[in-house]
């Protein structure tokens, strides 16, 4: 009766830091999102939409900043920012813009 149990908590421990990692975000939703919610502040794509403001980073240069990844996009967008919009996003929202985000390196 032991080794039936001993094997299921070994296959836990195992499978634990797989489980533990964050999904990959979709570029494709987070486009979606951007173009709604963000594209009011941000250029969020080369081509648009968004306005050009000197206060507000475009996406594209969000991205290229060096030492910029998803992780630390997704720290960013959970942390409230004055002047930005609390949009209350679900983890599933901020790894697709942090995937749409990174999309939009030089």
């Amino acid at each position: 009766m032991r080794w039936p149990a001993l094997l299921v908590i070994l296959g836990l421990v195992l499978a634990g830091p797989a489980l533990a990692q964050p999904r990959a975000g979709d570029a494709a939703e987070g486009a979606t999102l951007a173009a709604t919610w963000c594209a009011q502040c941000h250029r969020v794509a080369a081509a648009g939409p968004g306005p050009v403001a000197d206060a507000v980073p475009a996406f594209a240069t969000l991205a290229a900043r060096p030492g910029v990844t998803a992780a630390g996009l997704a720290g960013f967008l959970l942390t409230p920012h004055p002047g930005m919009p609390d949009y209350r996003l679900t983890p599933t929202q901020i790894a697709d813009l942090a995937a749409f985000i990174l999309s939009q390196r030089p």
